[in-house]
């Protein structure tokens, strides 16, 4: 095995407000200021987190080739026992792991500690491992076999390396820069280190939006940010081996800055067209069924694009006969689709899911 070359402490040694740097910083913080404005008249931020989070994980896990369906992944959201496929199964639980951090740093006070990312680890992968205690971990090209990347082998070093990252990322006064060259800085390291026995780009992409609520740059954690990446799957991982070859520091900034600015809006569309569809459920609500309209129903709605009768009687507060009744009115009156799969009745959203994927391309 080579020895792993030497880690620089962050920042490193370089000019990263270059002009590029600067211009592209600009365009990629407008977007985050608009998509933070637009999200702030959403008046459930649930509605946001439990959708925009499943769409980062889908995408998010399609960079590790762990590949699923928007069907797939709303009815793993209903589904009891084994009846989700595994990869929905894992893209879910990425969801859980997402909002676990984000329910975090709130408890935290705005802290994003290893502990947390610990506790990440641990519920992504169902297991009880902490940080590499084992040589051996190294990086490969996959199609060639070709080694691209030894990190650090020796578990002291790691744990110093990950002391050494948790002090960047929550003392502000340690660094100057802009939070979004931070934020590149930050994942590049995650990724040289790589601290965990598996999941460390899965994890690294939740540090990315996780940093971006810790800063203020977004109330939520909701940026669609690992779908720009998947897009530019083969710049990504080059761009990332530049920068340990060569020391392309900003070649990868302006990378992550450009995704930032594109995937800002296209998450900003993502909201907008809720924002929309819950403006024009709510008038259709009133007129045609003002005996059962609620905020907490319309909420139910968008929340859960696949919902049961037990979820809507949960955010209502009451019996699953009178929630099964509400839902039945609704299909009655096409806000949503009625199925059944076996003993199981649910229904689809079917405009808010095809939004969803339309926006995905499928």
């Amino acid at each position: 095995m080579t020895t792993p070359p030497p880690l620089l402490p962050l920042p490193p040694p370089v000019d990263l407000e270059t002009v590029p740097v600067l211009k592209a910083l600009a365009a990629a913080n407008r977007g985050l200021a608009e998509l933070k404005g637009r999200a702030a008249t959403i008046p459930n931020p649930r509605i946001l987190i439990d959708t925009l989070t499943l769409q980062e994980a889908r995408a998010s896990s399609a960079i590790e080739n762990i590949v699923t369906t928007q069907d797939e992944l709303f009815r793993a959201g209903l589904a009891t026992g084994s009846s989700a496929s595994a990869e929905a199964k894992e893209v879910a639980r990425y969801r859980e792991v997402l909002v676990l951090g984000f329910e975090r740093l709130r408890a935290r006070q705005g802290v994003l500690s290893n502990g947390s990312l610990i506790e990440m680890f641990q519920r992504l992968k169902q297991s009880d491992a902490g940080f590499r205690q084992i040589p051996g971990t190294v990086l490969k090209n996959e199609a060639t076999g070709e080694v691209v990347h030894t990190p650090p082998q020796d578990a002291q070093e790691i744990r110093d390396h990950m002391t050494a990252l948790e002090r960047f990322l929550n003392d502000d006064a340690l660094c100057p820069l802009d939070p979004l060259i931070k934020m590149a800085l930050i994942h590049h390291q995650f990724e040289t280190i790589h601290p965990f026995y598996d999941g460390n780009g899965r994890i690294g992409r939740i540090l990315n939006v996780l940093y971006l609520t810790r800063t203020g740059l977004l109330d939520l954690p909701i940026l669609y940010l690992s779908r720009t990446i998947n897009q530019t799957k083969d710049d990504y991982y080059r761009l990332l081996r530049a920068v340990r070859r060569e020391g392309a520091w900003e070649a990868w900034v302006l990378y992550l800055l450009g995704a930032v600015a594109e995937t800002a809006q296209v998450t900003l569309g993502l909201v907008e067209g809720l924002r929309q569809q819950m403006a024009d459920v709510k008038q259709r609500l009133r007129a045609e069924l003002p005996r059962i309209y609620s905020q907490d129903l319309l909420n139910n709605l968008f929340r859960h694009p696949y919902t049961r009768a037990a979820f809507l009687a949960s955010d209502l507060g009451a019996s699953r006969i009178t929630a099964a009744r509400y839902l039945d009115r609704l299909a009655e009156r096409g806000f949503v689709e009625k199925l059944r799969a076996g003993r199981n009745t649910y229904y689809i959203h079917t405009r808010l899911v095809r939004h969803f994927v339309e926006a995905s391309g499928e």
